[in-house]
């Protein structure tokens, strides 16, 4: 997407603002299965990891989680001693990118300070998807533009899913959750999401995404994304997806 300014924005940011509060990225790259449709970029998990997330666990100390898949701008929240900041996903500040949608998670962030503060603790960050402009696919929400899928805790290290439910409580959006416990084949777990999910797409679902968790953490992540997915159709004109509430 184009910026406005080109002289004064470097990689999406303003000239002079450009720093990593948490001093990386936001969040990393989730990994393919195998037949998944890659992007530049992207790489795909073992044959291995393939196997336990989707046709047959380890053992009993596996924990496999399917959810579905938003395609939306990743973004996070960092409690800095006390202090919220909203990132975007390469970890710079929200308020300073050039884009209007992450500002406007800016703006979220500080309208409801309380709800973040609720289930932060200082040192911790929360990372989701923030769809108030479509990106890939289309969405008439059914709630707000913001679904969280992780918490990062002050060891660097993702909450276990069961950790994180309880902890978002009603507070936040989650994605939603397809399975839990056992493994789950693509074509499954597509067909139980159905055609256009569950958050209101009103095009094809995007995918899912598999949490493998095993002995009380998270082992590994990985993706399935549809073939026919057009990463970033709408983003040249921002097209801002429709939801109920009353963030505006």
């Amino acid at each position: 997407m184009r910026t406005r300014h080109p002289k004064r924005f470097v990689m999406g940011q303003k000239v002079g603002s450009m720093k990593k509060p948490i001093g990386k990225s936001n969040y990393g790259s989730i990994p393919h299965l195998p037949n998944s449709r890659l992007g530049d970029g992207d790489h795909s998990i073992s044959e291995g990891q393939a196997t336990i997330a989707t046709l047959k666990k380890r053992d009993k100390n596996d924990i496999v989680i399917v959810q579905e898949k938003l395609d939306g701008s990743n973004v996070g929240v960092a409690n800095i001693n006390g202090e919220l900041v909203a990132l975007t996903r390469n970890g710079y500040e929200a308020e300073t990118s050039c884009y209007k949608q992450h500002r406007e998670f800016a703006r979220f962030v500080k309208e409801n300070r309380t709800r973040f503060l609720s289930v932060l603790n200082v040192g911790e960050r929360i990372c989701g998807e923030w769809l108030y402009h479509a990106c890939g696919t289309m969405y008439n929400l059914p709630h707000e533009p913001f679904v969280v899928f992780d918490i990062f805790g002050t060891d660097g290290k993702r909450l276990v899913f069961e950790t994180f439910k309880k902890r978002i409580g009603n507070t936040f959006v989650l994605p939603f959750t397809v399975s839990v416990g056992d493994s789950l084949s693509v074509e499954e777990a597509l067909e139980r999401l159905g055609e256009n999910g569950r958050h209101g797409a009103i095009e094809k679902v995007e995918g899912a995404v598999w949490r493998v968790e095993r002995n009380g953490a998270v082992d590994f992540l990985c993706k399935f994304v549809q073939h026919d997915k057009v990463d970033g159709k709408y983003m040249k004109e921002e097209v801002k997806n429709s939801f109920t509430g009353d963030f505006k």
